[in-house]
């Protein structure tokens, strides 16, 4: 672990924020800043004080336009980085990431990159509680198995606790298990269903499509960006007495292995 400047991650933060926001305004596409993001807006005006990383969700057919025009839409120090178009990738969902900065958060995993906004396609999801069952325990498993293929099988030893993530590496593929993650979430379309999930929460997250509604202006560090329609039943729903300052020993930050806010993550050297 290292210590870093929060506020100097932060600021760098509203910058790929800001960018993001630019983006999609100028070409049309729908975003809504989420979880902590939209609580430190409406309780903070801005980030949690001691909040180090930023959550947007985007409707999938709008995501993956982001994907496909990323490189003509966005400056050149900003990237989007997925498992539709990095192999390396290690997470069913994207990030926006800054490549003038450097960022590996697990050692267990070794991706390297730089700092990032998380991205969450927002799918739909099925309305019997027998299917919705079915299908996210579907995408935990998937999920999980992802995380098995890119974690370090030698991170407790070469006992019992490596013979899964090796087993993994004989059965199955990242790629293919990215394909499967997309084939499931995909399956129940955005906007041809009444409830959704970004898929952060797993099944905790699934809400009716309303409280999403459109993208509404919302104040963050005396900028503008866009969150969710109905703030209140949103943040009530994902943190329940979300107006309540949490004790100091449950205000945590992300895992950091490495940061280096001036170096480009493509010049890291192991």
């Amino acid at each position: 672990m290292v210590t870093y400047d929060i506020r100097v991650r932060q600021d760098k933060l509203l910058e790929i924020l800001l960018a993001i926001d630019k983006v999609c305004k100028a070409h049309h596409l729908r975003y809504y800043i989420m979880a902590g993001t939209m609580l430190g807006a409406v309780r903070h005006s801005g980030f949690i004080p001691w909040d180090d990383d930023a959550d947007i969700g985007i409707p999938r057919a709008d995501y993956e336009q982001l994907i496909a025009h990323a490189k003509e839409w966005f400056p050149e120090q900003y990237e989007f980085v997925c498992g539709e178009n990095d192999t390396d990738y290690p997470l069913p969902f994207g990030k926006i990431q800054d490549a003038r900065t450097t960022l590996i958060e697990r050692a267990s995993i070794m991706y390297v990159g730089g700092v990032y906004v998380d991205i969450f396609p927002l799918d739909g999801v099925p309305t019997g509680k027998i299917a919705q069952q079915i299908h996210f325990a579907q995408y935990q498993f998937y999920k999980k198995l992802l995380f098995f293929l890119f974690r370090n099988p030698y991170k407790h030893g070469k006992g019992p606790r490596s013979w899964v993530p090796l087993l993994c590496r004989k059965v199955t593929t990242r790629s293919k298990v990215q394909r499967r993650i997309r084939q499931l979430l995909t399956k129940y379309d955005f906007d041809n269903q009444s409830l959704i999930a970004d898929y952060d929460d797993g099944s905790k997250g699934i809400m009716d499509k309303q409280i999403l509604g459109t993208p509404i202006p919302v104040r963050f560090c005396g900028k503008e960006l866009l969150g969710v329609e109905q703030s209140d039943a949103y943040l009530k729903q994902k943190y329940e007495d979300y107006m309540t300052i949490p004790k100091q020993e449950h205000r945590k930050k992300h895992q950091c292995f490495y940061l280096d806010m001036d170096m480009p993550y493509k010049e890291y050297k192991a």
